[in-house]
């Protein structure tokens, strides 16, 4: 099975097309990213035990750890989103080089075991009631496969799309923020058929079941993967003809060098600014737009005349906001990326910092004046900005320190979105409750939250103004970058005629491939816009 997996064996021959690598590596993105879907478990997961309702409250949570006597908490099952953002950074940080070197192919097939894997682990603890086993299975083994899962195309993408850098990484990555559009409804189908009365047997078997089926798409996915020959280019495609529009370097810099430079550390920041501020309004949309709106979401004039159906009217509301972030926030990764393409990164995230900030200080104001459909318009377009960080970062990397190591810098880099993913929503927590224990009504609790929010935004401003290109001393000689790719080319790679290599034409199998993930996002979509619809028809 190794020699499969070998990098060498992924080298693409004389009729393949490089359009059949962002479907598989969709199939990856699709299926980690059913992180953002993980939600639909957490109150199942606090009802496993019959009979006993409530957790033990006079125990700790590191008792609850091991018991199999009480139901869990909501803050403790969610803990496991946490644990697997956080593993996500990590494990790209330490085996992003390691991945480099040994190809997408073989990294691709452990993510599907991690992930999968984890997530059956995960339904065998809720199955025995051990909340440590579902932390270890869903939270740090997931978390080793999402962030394995998560940077495995991205080099390979960038290297088949020298010319379209951006929209390459846009198309995987917009997979990752689409994952939970079609995860998060199959698993409550799921659990009510695997359910019949009994909790832990739906929430355990549907773990399982989705355990085992990303297994099979992901692995599917990353042995469609194909390399790129060494010095492979689209036919017609001019590397210095593009590189003039934009700050993108013709050297390499290697990942030991790359992360010691004051670019890797801006970019850095800019990226966990960018995401502290949108993970900032995911945390709080639905909520948010309970407290500042209510009554009006329903046509009501106060909370005190609203009936039963109204208030169920608010939560299908906030619901549908739900859904509509979901959904801009996986379509905005593809378009802001394909955007960079033309107007460079740098001025990208200028325009996330611009107008990101214009419009959280606008915010509380349509908040004071109760203009909800403009208040969800803005959520909408600030998700887009904060998915379009995501997918715009690995094409800067690749502008900034060249494109042989590349995933591994961007693995590492990827610890921007650990911290965010601790920091932001842990100040928006705190903040929320600082400002109700002070006695702020809750249509004005947010105001003081997104005002610090657009002041993260402008301190980003700043941090991508001082980015310049790297100096020239960092790159790899001639010598080093031989040396490098031995590490990753063996024989059969030296071997393949680059100019004559993958110019194979797009056939029945680029149509099966790309049918094969569009249906299932284009289903997430549409149920995605049905819980929308409850925002502007109640």
């Amino acid at each position: 099975m190794t020699g499969v997996l070998d990098k060498e064996r992924t080298i693409a021959g004389p009729h393949f097309n490089r359009w059949l690598v962002p479907p598989a590596a969709l199939a990856i993105h699709l299926c980690i990213g059913m992180a953002y879907g993980f939600s639909v478990f957490w109150l199942p997961m606090t009802k496993l035990l019959e009979g006993n309702s409530t957790a033990c409250s006079n125990q700790s949570w590191m008792a609850d750890l091991f018991s199999s006597q009480c139901n869990w908490t909501v803050p403790e099952v969610s803990v496991t989103f946490t644990l697997f953002i956080f593993m996500l950074g990590v494990a790209a940080a330490f085996w992003g080089s390691w991945m480099e070197h040994a190809g997408p192919r073989k990294s691709g097939f452990i993510a599907a075991w991690c992930w999968g894997g984890g997530m059956a682990l995960g339904g065998v603890g809720v199955m025995t009631h051990q909340l440590w086993l579902v932390w270890l299975g869903c939270g740090v083994l997931g978390g080793i496969g999402q962030g394995l899962g998560y940077i495995t195309p991205v080099s390979t993408l960038i290297k088949w799309f020298p010319d379209r850098r951006g929209m390459a990484t846009g198309l995987a990555i917009m997979g990752y923020g689409g994952g939970a559009m079609i995860g998060a409804p199959i698993a409550v189908a799921l659990m009510n058929h695997f359910g019949a009365g009994v909790a832990a047997e739906g929430v355990a078997l549907t773990l399982i079941t989705m355990g085992a089926i990303y297994f099979v798409i992901m692995t599917i996915g990353a042995f469609g993967f194909r390399t790129a020959p060494d010095g492979w280019l689209p036919t017609g495609f001019t590397p210095n003809t593009a590189q003039t529009k934009a700050m993108i370097t013709d050297g390499h810099v290697h990942l030991s060098k790359a992360w010691h430079t004051p670019q890797f550390w801006l970019i850095w920041g800019v990226l966990c600014l960018n995401v502290s501020a949108g993970i900032g309004v995911i945390g709080m949309a639905s909520p948010m737009l309970q407290d500042i709106f209510g009554p009006l979401l329903v046509g009501a004039s106060s909370t005190d005349t609203i009936t039963a159906a109204q208030k169920a009217g608010i939560v299908a509301a906030a619901a549908g906001l739900v859904g509509l972030i979901s959904l801009f926030n996986s379509v905005g990764r593809l378009f802001w990326a394909s955007v960079s393409d033309w107007i460079g990164r740098k001025n990208t995230y200028f325009t996330f910092f611009v107008l990101g900030t214009a419009l959280y200080l606008l915010m509380p104001t349509l908040g004071h004046l109760g203009a909800a459909g403009l208040f969800v318009l803005v959520v909408c377009v600030i998700l887009t900005m904060y998915g379009g960080g995501f997918s715009t970062v690995p094409a800067y990397l690749a502008d900034i320190f060249g494109t042989q190591m590349v995933g591994a810098i961007h693995g590492r880099l990827l610890t921007a979105w650990s911290v965010a993913g601790i920091i932001g929503p842990v100040l928006i927590a705190n903040l929320r409750e600082a400002q109700l224990h002070a006695g702020v009504p809750k249509n004005l609790v947010y105001d003081n939250t997104l005002y610090i929010l657009a002041g993260l935004l402008v301190v980003g401003f700043f941090l991508n103004l001082m980015i310049r290109p790297v100096d020239p001393k960092h790159f790899m000689t001639a010598d080093e970058l031989a040396e490098e790719r031995a590490l990753t080319e063996k024989a059969r790679h030296k071997a393949v005629n680059a100019e004559n290599a993958a110019r194979g034409s797009f056939g029945i199998t680029g149509a099966f491939a790309w049918f094969a993930v569009a249906v299932p996002f284009l289903i997430g979509v549409w149920i995605a816009l049905g819980k929308a619809s409850a925002l502007f028809f109640h």
